[in-house]
């Protein structure tokens, strides 16, 4: 009860002299085919922050000016009580989230209306579900595709103040939400040791996802976004699982786990898929495994991330240039964006309550400071989290190197690297596949940590030791 009344008190607080009402619609179940058969439930991340309770159908208002927290929902019926048991009622639920009073799911249309009929300002967050979306359009008179995120700059409609306070709450995270996130990453660890062990020439890569997913729901609520499994790693999200494991690959598992609690991990890890790395791949992976604790051990309070991301891709480059792939000034090649060609993506994002975390409210409000400005440069523009980091912060450090043919074509035919590749050498690389490392990170007063208490073999030696001792 008092965690929900404080986070909701703070929030009122970062609101300053804003008046009005906020709002908050809770997820609604969602059909898969018909009404009784729905997919899996997941509440919304930032109704479960400020209210906790993780129900379907339940929205909330908090009166700025009042200061009254009020709670709405439909109490059980006999008929539902039937099918699912005893069930407690909205008044006691809101009482479990510090709320001081409830009513029912139609008083808070109603709540929304008056506040608009008397000229009072309504603040809401951006929404991801079409129910939402339709839900909060009739209230508004807007369509309902203006209520959601527009790409990476957020919502023009939407509360930008009360999206700047929420963004700046979920970013840094308490003890308690910590020690969720290192119980996710231990469940996310355990997840991909069983499918490390699973690795064996001829198996069906779908029976590996389907082991790792059992354990994630065996464990907490199950995955936090798809499982990438696949032995194309140079397909970013390659979420078909239907190819045997080839002998000479490099299998790329890309793969999360959601507490009960709904807090996420986020880990990769590439494997050869013979137990032992070519000298070519070992090259490769040796280059990323660097690059990956080269931008962890950069990590503390007051570095921006955007800065750990550009040494990352400094130093891939200088590496790739000694295997003959790249040639040139190292900072021009960095300024001018050649690491875009191995490394198109970012090197990390924030998680917490989402893998992403809240890149629903707008990536670039979540990911960059003010005075930050996205790069238009393939990969450095991809960067979700650029801002000067803070303790609590929680990210991803996710380099990798990835041999991508339709992208080479297209940077061979039109110039793009102003010389800098070696065309003749990089095409011998075109059936390789690519490589991604990545590791959850807390940033601490002193540094950074990674969460979990047992980090997944990342080394090629350790990883080599770790697929013998599986056999």
């Amino acid at each position: 009860m008092n965690r929900y009344a404080q986070r909701r008190a703070r929030l009122r607080g970062l609101l300053g002299d804003e008046k009005g009402i906020v709002i908050f619609i809770g997820n609604v179940e969602s059909a898969a085919q018909y009404a009784d058969n729905c997919y899996k439930w997941r509440q919304d991340s930032n109704w479960l922050y400020y209210w906790g309770i993780d129900e379907p159908r339940f929205a909330a208002i908090m009166d700025l000016e009042s200061g009254v927290d009020t709670v709405y929902a439909d109490d059980f019926g006999i008929d539902d009580i039937i099918w699912m048991g005893p069930m407690p009622t909205v008044a006691s639920l809101a009482q479990g989230a510090g709320a001081g009073k409830s009513g029912t799911y139609a008083g808070f249309c109603d709540a929304v209306k008056a506040a608009l009929a008397q000229g009072r300002k309504v603040h809401w967050l951006p929404v991801s579900r079409w129910y939402n979306a339709v839900m909060l359009s009739s209230l508004l008179g807007v369509a309902p595709e203006q209520v959601f995120s527009a790409g990476k700059k957020g919502c023009a409609l939407a509360s930008e103040p009360l999206v700047r306070a929420v963004v700046q709450m979920r970013l840094v995270k308490d003890d308690e939400e910590i020690a969720l996130l290192d119980s996710a990453a231990a469940l996310g660890y355990n997840m991909h040791t069983i499918g490390r062990k699973g690795i064996r020439i001829g198996r069906i890569e779908q029976e590996i996802v389907g082991d790792m997913e059992g354990s994630t729901l065996a464990g907490g609520w199950g995955v936090s976004f798809a499982t990438i499994l696949t032995q194309h790693g140079e397909i970013f999200h390659c979420h078909s699982h239907a190819n045997a494991i080839e002998p000479g690959k490099l299998l790329l598992i890309d793969a999360g786990a959601e507490s009960n609690e709904h807090y996420a991990s986020d880990h990769t890890r590439t494997y050869p898929t013979g137990g032992k790395f070519t000298p070519r791949q070992r090259d490769i992976y040796q280059i990323v495994y660097e690059c990956n604790e080269l931008a962890f051990n950069m990590t503390a309070p007051g570095v921006a991330y955007r800065d750990c991301h550009l040494a990352a891709v400094r130093h891939m480059l200088d590496r790739l240039g000694q295997l003959g792939l790249v040639n040139g000034d190292l900072d021009e090649m960095v300024s001018d964006g050649i690491g875009g060609l191995f490394m198109p993506h970012g090197l990390g994002h924030n998680m917490g309550l989402d893998v992403h975390d809240m890149e629903d409210l707008g990536e670039d409000l979540v990911g960059y400071d003010p005075g930050q400005k996205r790069s238009a440069q393939l990969g450095l523009g991809s960067l979700r989290m650029a801002r000067k980091l803070v303790p609590g912060n929680v990210i991803t450090d996710e380099p990798g190197i990835y041999f991508i043919p339709d992208l080479i074509a297209l940077w061979k035919r039109e110039g793009t690297d102003k010389g800098r590749v070696n065309y003749s050498k990089l095409e011998e690389y075109l059936e390789f596949g690519g490589i991604r490392l990545e590791d959850d990170v807390l940033v601490t007063p002193e540094g950074a940590r990674r969460l979990g208490s047992k980090r997944l073999p990342i080394s090629p030696d350790e990883v080599e030791q770790a697929m013998a001792n599986d056999r």
